[in-house]
């Protein structure tokens, strides 16, 4: 996606929904989820090496190596590369997706980070049932400001 807002906005429905990894997301949700996502993790590359159709459901299985250079999902910043590895079944109907679920292997993104860093998160979320705050959308401007600010502060990092 490359923070190519655009396109996500064209190709997710109006009343699209997402349950994954422990979280039930709205459209507008998602969209935040996916602009906190991209700002925390760089030189992100998301390889498909398979994908199912049949009828409205594509089921993708997804590789996506990045690097961890900002908080994310409460965990700070551990400045690794990291490979993200999962599977996401999308429902589409009338050229837009309408409803995504998928899983991610989070033991294996923890064992990469430093098992401590999702650990808290894996607890919360897994066993205790807390509701983490969602993710709020932001517009083009704050994304330009937000993402302008990160590399600024990965120049400073090293």
């Amino acid at each position: 996606m490359n923070g190519d807002w655009e396109k996500l906005d064209d190709l997710l429905s109006p009343d699209f929904t997402y349950d994954g990894d422990g979280m039930h997301l709205n459209r507008d949700e998602y969209f935040g989820f996916m602009q906190d996502l991209y700002l925390a993790m760089h030189d992100m590359n998301m390889e498909f090496p398979q994908v199912v159709a049949e009828g409205e459901f594509v089921s993708i299985r997804f590789v996506n190596p990045m690097k961890n250079m900002g908080s994310f999902m409460g965990s700070p910043a551990t400045k690794k590369t990291i490979i993200s590895e999962g599977i996401f079944i999308r429902q589409i109907r009338n050229g837009k997706v309408i409803k995504e679920n998928q899983t991610t292997d989070l033991i294996g993104i923890m064992t990469q980070m430093g098992f401590g860093a999702l650990m808290g998160y894996s607890i919360a979320i897994g066993l205790l049932k807390i509701k983490s705050k969602p993710s709020v959308r932001k517009t083009v401007e704050e994304m330009r400001k937000l993402n302008f600010s990160m590399k600024k502060n990965v120049i400073t990092f090293f």
